[in-house]
């Protein structure tokens, strides 16, 4: 597979690893010219029709997501019996390799990583689509400590048809949740519990419930309560410890009602993230005593009240007073940087999302105010981001006239690439017999899209007489007649013709002939007409070691050296070839430009 290239498009680099419905691998996209990540699904599945037909149409749902904490899916195809998906490669690991190598997690930082995660189940979830594998094997960590979802290999919307049965076990068994473990369809309250497995895990450093087969772990998680993560760890908090109870909770009711409701709590567990202080206090009664002139109490208020009117004063100045600040260039730089850095210049921001044929998605297409302006602390600037180039699907066009299936493509916001006309003998002439990229396939808007059209039946031709041309001549004649010269041209020895004239052909003269049919010549190695010559049978055995050998039989007589026979022969195929020569004469036998016999005849 390494080498191959896919749709048209997409090269085979390296073999990156195997899962349990695809091999993936990690390929290069040769028109935007940067890496991705190619999952092609195994042969034993690209057997089964209906499940091809389901994982195109689910791939397709799932490319409809757009959030930075998601792997996002380029486009969809197949190829013949290759089926495959094409994503963002990330340059990283997956989660379950750094538990392995570093253990249990600190708190904030699993906390910051399954926050990530919840968000992109929040922006699945909104958008009906169930990832149904949510484990750490999936969670990829790029190499700045971003958390992306992948895999939605098992994915479904939740308003349709699932890849897996609804009664078989789906997703690791370590992960999977109570309702799973019955048989039960899994909805969003599914994730939910999978990402509080993987939250347990990454704060305690093992999994929640272990057995010696998969259906023993399956039954723990519908009956057993998990070890608390505070006995494992004693230096998490109280609050850390509900909220892994909630995700995990066994009846769906009692879990979070939503990712978002998941990611706001575990937000709250960050020092950034503390709740107001309880404003409410105690009111006490105080007794209202009959007024007396006190002048030490006077004095006391009236300093109190000229402090408050000079404390006024200030702090109504420094409340109108806002600094000015200069607005950054942000352009070109990636949506986090580009808060990041506006934020410490005390700026808010505002964002909206466009394509871009231009700007890696994720990254700040444009700013509403031009870097170096002076704007007041706390102004609102919008940013305009980039979501990549639009990807559209490209229009079925084949059974078309070539006029309507152009036209579908440029509507479509697709260019007119190459046309090649191909014989058929059903298809009428001018329809379009297949195209690349396939039908269905989503690129950007504007690529080529190759046509093959049908030129209907190949056409009957007569096969010209070539006897008694020379090589050039013969070649001549073939290419005129829409044919082409089998380059593969033997000789043996002939009196009818002189040396170097054709002696045979295949086909025969006369015979009706399609257009492009080769043609096998045989030319004459001599001595030709007119000579008196005596025949010498030459019988040679090709070497039996499996591979084709050429023959080549050389004689020297009275009228020189000449070819007496040049041919390609099968291993073990034993050849007898007339030789007819002139006088004293030197048979020389090559197999392969080797010397293999030498005889001289009178």
């Amino acid at each position: 597979m390494i080498g191959k290239i896919l749709g048209n498009r997409y090269e085979i680099v390296e073999h990156l690893g195997e899962g349990g419905m695809a091999v993936v691998y990690k390929g290069r996209d040769t028109l935007l010219q940067r890496p991705v990540t190619v999952k092609i699904l195994r042969s034993e599945f690209s057997a089964d029709e209906e499940f091809v037909s389901r994982f195109h149409r689910e791939a397709q749902s799932v490319a409809s997501l757009s959030h930075r904490n998601i792997v996002n899916v380029f486009d969809v195809g197949g190829e013949g019996d290759v089926h495959y998906l094409v994503m963002e490669y990330v340059d990283g690991e997956n989660l379950k390799t750094k538990i392995k190598r570093e253990g249990r997690f600190e708190p904030v930082q699993a906390v910051s990583i399954v926050r990530q995660v919840a968000e992109a189940l929040a922006h699945a979830h909104q958008q009906q689509i169930i990832h149904r594998d949510v484990k750490p094997h999936n969670i990829l960590i790029t190499t700045d400590g971003q958390a992306k979802l992948a895999d939605f290999g098992i994915a479904r919307e939740a308003s349709g048809t699932t890849l897996a049965q609804t009664k078989t076990l789906v997703g690791s068994v370590h992960y999977i949740s109570p309702e799973q473990a019955r048989g039960d369809t899994a909805d969003a309250q599914t994730d939910i519990y999978a990402l509080g497995v993987v939250l347990y895990e990454l704060l305690t450093g093992r999994v929640p419930f272990s057995g010696s087969n998969p259906v023993t772990v399956a039954l723990k998680h519908i009956q057993d309560t998990p070890q608390s993560v505070r006995e494992l760890n004693s230096g998490l908090s109280r609050e850390l410890e509900r909220i892994v109870q909630k995700a995990m909770a066994k009846k769906k009711v009692d879990r979070y009602r939503s990712a978002r409701d998941f990611s706001i709590d575990l937000r709250m567990t960050l020092p950034d993230g503390k709740q107001e202080e309880d404003m409410t206090r105690e009111y006490t009664p105080v007794r209202v005593s009959r007024w007396r002139w006190n002048p030490a109490l006077f004095a006391g208020v009236a300093l109190v009240f000229l402090a408050m009117l000079v404390g006024g004063f200030f702090g109504l100045r420094s409340y109108m007073y806002v600094p000015d600040v200069v607005v950054p260039e942000v352009r070109g730089l990636s949506i986090e940087e580009a808060e990041a850095v506006l934020e410490a210049r005390g700026l808010k921001t505002s964002i909206s999302l466009d394509f871009s044929d231009d700007i890696e998605k994720g990254f700040v297409m444009d700013q509403d105010i031009e870097p170096n302006t002076k704007v007041k602390k706390k102004r609102m600037v919008f940013l305009t981001v980039s979501q990549g180039q639009e990807m559209i699907r490209i229009p079925d066009v084949t059974g078309q006239p070539l006029a309507d299936a152009q036209e579908s493509l440029q509507r479509n916001g697709f260019a007119l690439g190459e046309r090649e006309d191909l014989a058929d003998e059903v298809i009428p002439a001018g329809t379009v017999l297949r195209q690349l990229p396939a039908a269905n396939s989503t690129h950007p808007r504007g690529i080529p899209v190759k046509l093959f059209v049908s030129k209907g039946p190949a056409s009957l031709g007569q096969m010209p007489d070539l006897t008694g041309l020379t090589l050039n001549e013969a070649r001549r004649e073939i290419v005129a007649a829409g044919l082409e010269l089998d380059e593969d041209v033997s000789r043996e020895g002939s009196y009818a013709e002189p040396e170097g004239r054709v002696i045979a052909q295949d086909p025969a003269p006369a015979a009706q002939v399609q257009d492009g049919v080769k043609v096998k010549l045989t030319l004459s190695a001599g001595p030709g007409p007119g000579q008196t010559a005596a025949r010498q049978v030459v019988y040679v055995t090709m070497p039996n070691d499996g591979q084709t050998h050429v023959l080549h039989i050389v004689v020297r007589d009275a009228n020189g050296e000449s070819d007496a026979y040049v041919g390609v022969h099968q291993p073990g195929e034993r050849v007898s070839k007339e030789i007819l020569y002139t006088g004293r004469t030197v048979i020389k036998v090559y197999i392969d430009d080797n010397l293999v016999d030498k005889k001289t005849v009178d």
